[in-house]
């Protein structure tokens, strides 16, 4: 006979007020995405305004008072249309209010979006769901995972915190969506996980054993040598590199090629009087503010049942508190940055110094997950260029010397060496690995590969042409 009984199940979940949930989720758009959030925000919420459309339409009142006046229905629809163009929405297409026919052609998505969209139809526990988005977010353009695992668990800032096995897991499931080979942190296992295509199973091996083995001589056409090395025919070594060559390297560049990003710093550094300073860029800053007027009238009028009004209120409230707070963080941020790269403004970027996310958070008292989400799509204007702020961060490399470098000074020296190459006779990763090592920099190989892969410098086989 059955019986029943209790189980206690002890479990810790982090848990975030609304108004942290809408803190963090200001702090890690990016300029653009933010404004679009202020302008949605705006139109919902009657207690949000912006100083600018109201110095719009007090000029326009000006304006109007020196012609015939308008009745007030007319006023109304001049003032709507306003705020439509001043906040990006689509309006007539011409003359009669026609509809262009290409305001409704459809946008491709972007990867991120496309790989959403699938992890969204699974049902996974919410903690594997948060590390899954977090990889999903992690991705270059091409579909690339080119960042360590273990940097995912401060992004994620679950507690407690994402074992490797967890993380293991996530960059699987994410590895078995759509397309094939995404997520992948090499050509060569890029390459693997689209071999499913290949129908013959000893075909498949082969080429398994191609992509573990002799990715070189892949890249260098070395048919013969293939041939010699797994013991079997050219025939068959040619027939599988064929299928190998159809394979896509770069299976995330097929979405959102047709989308426009436009880069807007967040921040300005200037070098003034001999030393560096850094300031946000003005046209980021929004200049909204509480409408004053209706706080006062509704505060005069309210009622228990004005629920809806008085969560309004309040939410404008934490706007503009988490909108203070965005842009004191990213400003503190970028601050802690200059000081410690200044080298690199004043010399470039061989004069890069290793820097991880936990001396800034130290630093500033913040966790390292709120000084990621700060340096993620968030921009710094400099006398060398537009950089990323995450730009600045890169592990120590150890030199023969037994000093260390970053890894960014590394990348940059490297592509030094490739653009100093004489024409036609291209380095191979292996003689860039030597000529390192004649200037005290010990790396790997695939340290070399790797940067090349991310400057998007094509491979250069054994004979020295490019693969």
């Amino acid at each position: 006979m059955s019986s029943m009984a209790l189980h206690a199940d002890h479990r810790q979940q982090q848990t975030l007020s609304p108004r942290l949930q809408h803190a963090v989720k200001l702090l890690q758009l990016s300029s653009l995405e933010f404004a679009q959030e202020l302008n949605q925000l705006m139109g919902s919420n009657p207690f949000l305004e912006s100083e600018e459309a109201e110095a719009e339409v007090e000029a326009q009142a000006d304006s109007d008072s020196e012609v015939e006046p308008q009745d007030e229905t007319e006023d109304e629809r001049d003032l709507w249309q306003a705020e439509g163009v001043a906040s990006g929405q689509s309006g007539a297409g011409g003359e009669g209010g026609d509809t262009r026919a290409l305001d409704l052609i459809a946008m491709p998505g972007s990867l991120a979006q496309h790989l959403h969209g699938q992890l969204g139809v699974l049902s996974l526990p919410q903690r594997d769901g948060l590390l899954a988005s977090a990889l999903v977010d992690s991705l270059d353009d091409d579909g690339y995972l080119r960042c360590e695992l273990s940097e995912l668990v401060a992004v994620t800032a679950l507690s407690p915190p994402a074992l490797p096995e967890e993380l293991q897991i996530a960059l699987c499931r994410v590895q078995s969506l759509d397309p094939a080979g995404v997520a992948a942190r090499s050509l060569a296992e890029c390459l693997l996980l689209q071999l499913q295509v290949v129908s013959d199973p000893a075909q498949r091996a082969l080429a398994r054993r191609i992509l573990n083995e002799q990715l070189s001589a892949l890249a260098a056409r070395d048919v013969a040598g293939m041939a010699r090395s797994l013991g079997s025919s050219v025939a068959g070594i040619d027939a599988v590199c064929a299928l190998i060559r159809r394979l896509d390297p770069r299976p995330g560049a097929a979405f959102g090629h047709q989308q426009i990003h436009y880069l807007v710093p967040d921040l300005i550094a200037r070098k003034l009087r001999g030393s560096w300073t850094v300031q946000l860029n003005p046209t980021v800053v929004p200049r909204l503010r509480l409408n004053q007027g209706y706080a006062e009238l509704f505060q005069r009028h309210r009622s228990a049942q004005d629920h809806a009004m008085a969560a309004h209120l309040q939410d404008a409230r934490w706007t503009l508190k988490n909108v203070a707070q965005r842009f004191s963080t990213i400003l503190s941020v970028g601050e802690a940055i200059v000081r410690r790269q200044q080298r690199f403004l004043d010399y470039g970027v061989m004069a890069m110094k290793p820097m991880g996310l936990r001396e800034i958070a130290e630093e500033l008292g913040l966790h390292e997950s709120t000084v990621s989400r700060v340096t993620n799509n968030k921009y710094i204007a400099t006398p060398l260029g537009v950089f990323e702020l995450k730009y600045f961060f890169s592990r120590a490399m150890t030199m023969a010397s037994g000093n260390s470098c970053s890894g960014t000074a590394l990348r940059g020296l490297v592509q030094d060496i490739i653009e100093a190459e004489k024409p036609g006779a291209p380095l191979s990763d292996a003689a860039i690995t030597r000529q390192l090592a004649r200037q005290g920099l010990v790396v790997a190989r695939r340290t070399v590969t790797k940067y090349r892969q991310l400057l998007h410098i094509p491979a250069v086989g054994r004979q020295g042409r490019p693969a």
